[in-house]
């Protein structure tokens, strides 16, 4: 942790105290410490505490040195953002999007690593409206430390004690890890359908959205690679640091993927590519009419996870296989078929897994390796996929005379 630059959020809870001793083991272990007091946090512990202890100026109102903007210059120059603890009321305004005060406008203003450590009464913690704001946090990345059981300030004994040290250390401290570990890696994701017209208002798709493909762009940013995303058609907005190249077709997004893929050292292939196209695409709207065609002529469309995997040439190829039937079975065949290196497989019956939902994914490779990466949010999914990703091809790459 040696240099990493650190922003500690400090909120109005009791277990406030707590955080001076998680300032000062960050600080012994190397990290440079800005600390972010609200007004609540104060009332509980003075700055003068976490001043000393971070050897820095402790920042508690968006009107103090104005002319350096805080909230931003704050966002900016830090690495990681962690609030402990994390009252009710924080966590929500979090999730909303609030900013009323100056830790809540960094929150806002940064596109570091969010890690958040609820500490609360047990019934603030498990009433649904924390949990939805919980659950909405997580699934945009947010590291949530899990309040442990124990006594509580109310005398009471229960879920919603602020994490131990030594959890809180360990979650800052592996956030901090991934920032970097795809730096100097350039990442080439496809995302979303493609759209095969027949004439100027119908098209041949299907459900795909995209959703996992962004999470994986964001992801990898988040990580510290340069990232490019080949997105078909869809509402959802990719991420503002990715090189984005919108297409439409299957043949737009084989050539876009073609001239990115020499730049890349891992490619991931979310995209659900249309196999056919209809061999006429009709100049005007095909009218309900006894003349109409009664069938529809198609042609073979590029197999744009086969291209990239034929020219290879150092790039780690990930597939991604939507099946309703012998869901690992068929995977196992694709990865072999198209010379991937790994596949990550889901069971898509009844359309699961479309749109931003919970999914659940398997990696695959080689002969027989498999990993369940679990269920969870896409993002969660995305963070789960490049950690084993990353594992398997440093694997890999030991076993390698």
């Amino acid at each position: 942790m040696n240099g990493r630059r650190v922003l500690l959020g400090v909120t109005g809870g009791i277990a406030a105290y707590k955080a001076a001793a998680l300032a000062s083991r960050l600080v012994q272990n190397g990290a440079v410490l800005d600390v972010v007091m609200t007004a609540d946090a104060l009332r509980f512990v003075g700055a003068a505490t976490f001043a000393a202890l971070a050897r820095r100026p402790v920042h508690t109102s968006l009107w103090e040195r104005v002319e350096e903007i805080p909230h931003i210059a704050l966002a900016r120059e830090n690495e990681l953002v962690a609030i402990v603890p994390a009252t009710a009321n924080t966590i929500a305004k979090l999730a909303y999007g609030i900013a009323d005060d100056l830790l809540t406008n960094v929150a806002l203003a940064t596109r570091a690593p969010l890690v958040i450590a609820p500490a609360m009464n047990t019934a603030m913690l498990e009433h649904e409206a924390t949990r939805a704001n919980l659950a909405t946090l997580r699934a945009r990345g947010a590291t949530i430390v899990e309040p442990g059981v124990g006594f509580l300030a109310e005398r009471e004994h229960g879920a919603g004690r602020l994490a131990d040290e030594d959890a809180l250390y360990a979650a800052i401290a592996g956030a901090l890890a991934r920032t970097h570990d795809l730096a100097g890696e350039r990442v080439l994701i496809t995302a979303g359908p493609t759209r095969e017209a027949l004439d100027p208002v119908r098209f041949l798709s299907n459900a795909a959205s995209g959703t996992q493909g962004i999470e994986l762009a964001r992801e990898a940013l988040a990580r510290g690679a340069r990232v490019d995303l080949v997105l078909g058609p869809t509402a959802l907005e990719p991420p503002a640091g990715a090189r984005t190249a919108r297409v439409t077709t299957a043949r737009e997004m084989d050539a876009a993927v073609q001239a990115r893929a020499t730049e890349a050292t891992i490619a991931i292939a979310t995209a659900a590519v249309a196999d056919w196209r209809p061999a006429i695409v009709h100049e005007h709207k095909v009218k309900k009419t006894a003349g109409a065609p009664q069938s529809i002529a198609l042609e073979r469309n590029p197999d744009v996870l086969a291209n990239l995997g034929a020219n290879k040439n150092g790039l780690f190829l990930v597939g991604f296989a939507a099946e309703t039937q012998a869901a690992e079975a068929n995977a196992r065949e694709k990865l072999a078929r198209k010379h991937l290196d790994a596949i990550a497989v889901n069971d898509v019956r009844g359309e699961r897994g479309f749109g931003p939902v919970d999914n659940a994914l398997v990696l695959l490779w080689g002969s027989d390796g498999r990993k369940d990466l679990g269920s969870g949010s896409k993002r969660e999914l995305a963070a789960r996929l490049f950690d084993a990703i990353l594992a398997l091809r440093q694997a890999q790459a030991d076993e390698k005379p």
